[in-house]
């Protein structure tokens, strides 16, 4: 039997269910609002009973935590790949990292950032609070400059404030269409560049 005829209720091992059901969430949470999203469409999209659900991930809204997880959390890139040269090259390198993985599901990204989720839902907020965090500890491992003590605490200030802007120029790529790809890559390495080797040495004078 090929691939193409297999039915979609094929016995899974727990792992992959769990993954096949969230990734059909990650799909449906980036075409509609949550409230539009209901589990019923989840586990018709995934080709499992209801109740999968709710065996995975406790609920809807455990579901949606799950997928707001996953699209803030921006892999770490493999030793092997991040570049030793120049911090230019360096950024460069994660700038380009960082759009892959936005990209990848984009519109899902879009929303999980935007009003049309929970509501304010202090978990909801922890998490990107969290996942924040753990971007620009890892940015600044990836461009080498993650021992700048003992002002490494504005550091990542810095640039979580700059994932900001990480935020809004992903909006005009992906919702807008106003800037390019290649657009908001330039913009954002110009950027990062400028806070870490301009910007953030000014700071560190005036402390």
């Amino acid at each position: 039997m090929s691939t193409e005829t297999v039915p979609r209720w094929r016995r899974l091992e727990p792992d992959e269910r769990r993954e096949q059901i969230l990734a059909c969430a990650i799909r449906l949470f980036g075409e509609r609002p949550y409230a539009a999203v209901s589990t019923t469409d989840v586990a018709r999209e995934a080709g499992v009973a209801r109740g999968l659900i709710n065996h995975y991930f406790d609920s809807k809204r455990g579901l949606y935590l799950e997928v707001v997880q996953r699209m803030v959390t921006v892999p770490k890139a493999g030793r092997a790949k991040v570049p030793t040269g120049p911090l230019r090259e360096r950024v460069e390198f994660s700038v380009d990292w960082l759009l892959d993985a936005i990209g990848a599901h984009g519109k899902t990204w879009i929303a999980v950032l935007g009003t049309e989720g929970v509501g304010n839902d202090p978990e909801v907020e922890r998490i990107l609070a969290e996942a924040d965090e753990q971007a620009a500890v890892n940015l600044l491992k990836t461009v080498g400059m993650y021992d700048a003590e003992p002002e490494g605490e504005q550091l990542r200030a810095l640039v979580r404030a700059y994932g900001g802007m990480v935020k809004a120029l992903g909006r005009e790529w992906i919702t807008h269409g106003n800037l390019t790809r290649e657009q908001v890559q330039l913009v954002l390495t110009e950027q990062l560049i400028t806070l870490l080797v301009d910007t953030f040495p000014r700071m560190q004078r005036q402390n």
